[in-house]
């Protein structure tokens, strides 16, 4: 095979590319991630994590740089005059119907096992986000480059190519690199994905939405949090000056097919002031607000739009450029987040040599049915937010059901995203599921032992048997002996590198099926084995 530069090449530092280059590097991969902006885009974008990226995070022990930026934003909400009362730690809204976090039942066993990051309340700016990435990427050793824009590739080889030759230009002039692999976090216009030629089928925008952090007048009339009018749907807070609204007039005439704040493609007009303006007036209904400065502003549609499959050869796709859809509920940045989880030790793995390529084939069979399920989910919240008769029927419907406590935990259950599961073999009711994150005899948790992004087999019965059967994953593989008082009946948890438990056993199970587990996940084990100790 012809030498690379990199192993892998990461086309877009939005958070999804950065997350995805630190895992690369955990797994040893030479990583190049290019950016076409030369700093960080401020613009509002996502404000907060869900569960599972809150865990992935935790897991990479990237939390505490997280509960400081939102502590941070606490204290400026309170400093604004937001009063005392923060959001909820269930803070959320199915199509702007507000959960009241009262009614919530976190009985479920998911809820409990989710350790600490279920109580972080991460409502961490998308910018912010990206600076805490960019700063463990550089920890890390992941190349990045800034002003440099993918430009075009060419997959060459047999069959599906041993290589990619990426073409990138920026102020430096242009430049081709060899890679191994090529993967496009470069948003909804991803280029990466038009030159390769995906499929990217779904359904047509049918609305114009406005975020924005603006200096107002006049609002006193403006309805605090979610509100529905006659003519759409706005929001107002909850920290001064930011709103939303959503008017159900088609998209924008010269992006019908855009979701407007993607990374990739050709910047467009900034959102002015007067656009907001006739926009709030229009849907709140209140004719004297007045939008006097812009500070911070982006517009969205209701394009959904979905990849059939995440890879194509040597090249694959992770975030919006895989998957694009509206923003309600946040699951845009929280649903390319566990893309990068899933997909970085699976291709550090093939990189290595440590397992085949066809590991790979998992991904698309793992996180697209997590995608379709969200893009699902944001089109019934547009569907209840129609304006006209029918919808609003069923808006009222909808919003009886939602205000019960058995309602309320569906709803908040969906949108924390605790419970998204992989469909892997075995019977043990762990078996698919995030890795409880169990505390362990010397009072330490699971998910302190997961920061290397290495598999990890957790031995609770002390089964030398079991042990010797992981012996001849030693390069790829930790093993714990420990226990769990809390669990007792619980004898052994093989987690791979993203924190999901591929085998389980329970007290008396003779562990036969671990190493098919193993060579499934891990690859094959090595040729020659050390001596036991």
């Amino acid at each position: 095979m012809t030498t690379t530069d990199y192993d892998v090449v990461v086309a877009g530092a939005g958070p999804v590319g950065l997350f995805l280059g630190c895992e690369l590097r955990l797994g040893g991969a030479r990583v190049l991630v290019v950016e076409r902006l030369t700093e960080i885009d401020r613009t509002i974008k996502a404000g907060a994590v869900n569960i599972p990226s809150a865990v992935a995070f935790y897991r990479r022990g990237l939390l505490p740089a997280m509960a400081v930026v939102w502590e941070a934003a606490r204290e400026r909400m309170r400093a604004a005059g937001n009063g005392q009362r923060m959001p909820p730690k269930f803070a959320g809204h199915f199509a702007g119907i507000m959960m009241n976090p009262d009614l919530f039942d976190g009985s479920d066993p998911a809820w409990s096992d989710v350790g600490p990051a279920a109580e972080a309340g991460l409502g961490v700016p998308q910018a912010e986000l990206e600076r805490i990435l960019a700063e463990r990427a550089e920890e890390l050793g992941v190349e990045l480059r800034r002003g440099v824009e993918l430009t075009g590739f060419a997959t060459h080889g047999d069959g599906d190519g041993d290589g990619v030759t990426v073409r990138l230009g920026g102020d430096g002039g242009a430049e081709e690199i060899r890679a191994g692999w090529l993967v496009g976090c470069d948003g909804g216009r991803s280029t990466v994905r038009k030159l390769a030629g995906f499929d990217f089928p779904g359904t047509a925008p049918e609305i114009t939405g406005y975020q924005a952090v603006v200096e107002l007048t006049g609002a006193e009339r403006l309805g605090k949090g979610w509100n529905t009018t006659e003519v759409g749907t706005y929001a107002h807070g909850p920290f001064p000056g930011r709103i939303l609204t959503v008017e159900f007039d088609g998209p924008p005439a010269d992006l019908p097919h855009a979701r407007l704040r993607s990374r990739g493609g050709t910047p467009r007009p900034p959102v002015t002031a007067e656009e907001l303006q006739a926009s709030l007036r229009r849907v709140s209904q209140v004719p004297e607000v007045t939008v006097t400065k812009v500070i911070s502003a982006t517009r969205f549609t209701d394009n959904a739009r979905q990849a059939t499959d995440y890879r194509k050869g040597r090249v694959l796709l992770a975030g919006d450029a895989a998957h694009v859809h509206s923003p309600f509920g946040g699951q845009g940045l929280n649903l390319g987040i566990g893309d990068a989880m899933n997909l970085g030790w699976k291709l550090a793995a093939v990189v290595s040599g440590r397992a085949p390529e066809s590991l790979l084939d998992s991904y698309t069979a793992e996180r697209h049915p997590i995608g379709a399920w969200v893009l699902d989910w944001t089109r019934a919240q547009i569907a209840l937010m129609r304006p006209d008769r029918h919808a609003r029927a069923l808006r009222r419907v909808v919003t009886d059901m939602a205000l019960t406590t058995t309602g309320t935990t569906y709803l908040v259950t969906k949108i924390s995203g605790v419970w998204q599961t992989y469909d892997l073999p075995g019977d043990h009711p762990l078996t698919g599921r995030s890795a409880p994150d169990l505390v362990l005899a010397d009072g330490t948790r699971l998910g302190d032992r997961l920061h290397t992004g290495r598999a990890l087999l957790l031995d609770l019965a002390d089964d030398a048997g079991l042990r010797a059967r992981a012996e001849a994953y030693g390069d790829r593989l930790d093993v714990l002996t420990t226990s769990c008082p809390a669990r007792p009946g619980l004898a052994a948890l093989f987690v791979r590198p993203d924190g999901f438990v591929a085998w389980a056993a329970d007290t008396g199970d003779d562990g036969s099926a671990l190493p098919g587990a193993l060579e499934r996940w891990l690859g094959t084990p090595l040729a020659t084995v050390r001596p036991s100790a």
